[in-house]
């Protein structure tokens, strides 16, 4: 189960890990809806570009420009988040929305806590595959804990200052801004 566009759905794509003793070059991408790291798809492109369900996933060191003028392959992008302090993985969320105009499922997997997810959303994420230990509704929870937004982001193009009328004060956009 993850979460996706706020409800708990079913998940029927499988994220593809390599292990130890796997390289990019050798492992082999079984059928069906797979998520491939993005060393993966860039060892084996030309295999793997003729299939229909395709997704990637990002390691937080990975550039999104990697992906610059693929993006609209895939119908879904992950970015893995490793560790629950590791932060890069807003940045790639945010830079594959705004930069490269990505607009499929954008999915954060790995390390992916109640507390994140909220501000996940405002970057651009779509959808969420909390940590298995943790209570996937309890987890959905945390894309509502606030109720107004103070900063500008992808989800808000406007500060609150801008957005609030007060009396006796002009409103943004007006004659005297």
């Amino acid at each position: 189960m993850i979460i996706k566009n706020k409800a708990i759905v079913s998940d029927d794509w499988t994220i593809l890990r390599l292990s130890e003793n796997e390289t990019p070059e050798s492992i082999t991408v079984p059928a069906g809806k797979m998520i491939v790291p993005l060393t993966v798809w860039q060892a084996q492109r030309d295999n793997l570009q003729a299939r229909a369900e395709l997704g990637v996933w990002l390691a937080s060191h990975e550039r999104p420009e990697e992906l610059k003028g693929e993006v609209g392959k895939f119908d879904v992008i992950a970015v893995d988040f490793p560790k629950f302090g590791d932060g890069r993985g807003y940045s790639i969320a945010y830079n594959l929305r705004a930069r490269l105009g990505y607009v499929g499922e954008l999915r954060a997997i790995g390390d992916v806590l109640r507390d994140q997810m909220f501000y996940m959303q405002r970057v651009g994420f779509d959808s969420f595959a909390p940590r298995p230990d943790k209570n996937i509704h309890d987890a959905l929870k945390g894309l509502t804990d606030f109720s107004e937004i103070y900063q500008i982001s992808l989800d808000q193009k406007l500060p609150l200052f801008r957005r609030v009328k007060r009396d006796g004060i002009a409103t943004a956009g007006s004659a005297n801004d």
